[in-house]
């Protein structure tokens, strides 16, 4: 089955997620904040990330940009408590868009369908052997 990390700031939406997702049988890691994510992509390899837009630190539109530049290829489904970015042009760097809710069967689902196209033969490119950490040299950092 799919390996999904979950990049969000609030512990308990990381441990409902990963629950929620382990029990249709995903392989399911987390991490809190955005310098965890390059950690993650390069030793756990992820077929899919959830993120949240508001993060500590780096905001998740920087953390979408990075990891696509790393892995194109690398589906990322926008995990997020406001629904004011529906018209957004940097969603077209998303795989795609749920609004957090008590009902996951929306994110499941997504979920289901993102993985299902990304099983296509020209899927993922292999990663890069090297990812930079995130940092303002890195042109990470906030303007």
């Amino acid at each position: 089955m799919a390996n999904i990390l979950i990049v969000d700031d609030q512990q308990c939406i990381r441990e409902l997620l990963s629950e929620e997702l382990m029990c249709e049988g995903y392989r399911v890691e987390s991490v809190g904040d955005a310098e965890s994510v390059t950690g993650h992509l390069r030793f756990s390899r992820p077929d899919l990330v959830l993120l949240d837009l508001y993060l500590d630190g780096l905001d998740g539109w920087e953390v979408l940009r990075h990891i696509k530049r790393q892995d194109p290829y690398l589906p990322i489904i926008i995990f997020t408590a406001y629904d004011s970015f529906v018209d957004d042009p940097r969603l077209s760097q998303a795989d795609g868009y749920v609004i957090k809710s008590i009902d996951l069967d929306e994110l499941k689902q997504k979920i289901a369908n993102v993985l299902s196209r990304k099983s296509a033969p020209q899927g993922k490119v292999e990663a890069k052997s090297h990812l930079p950490q995130f940092s303002a040299a890195h042109g990470f950092g906030k303007a």
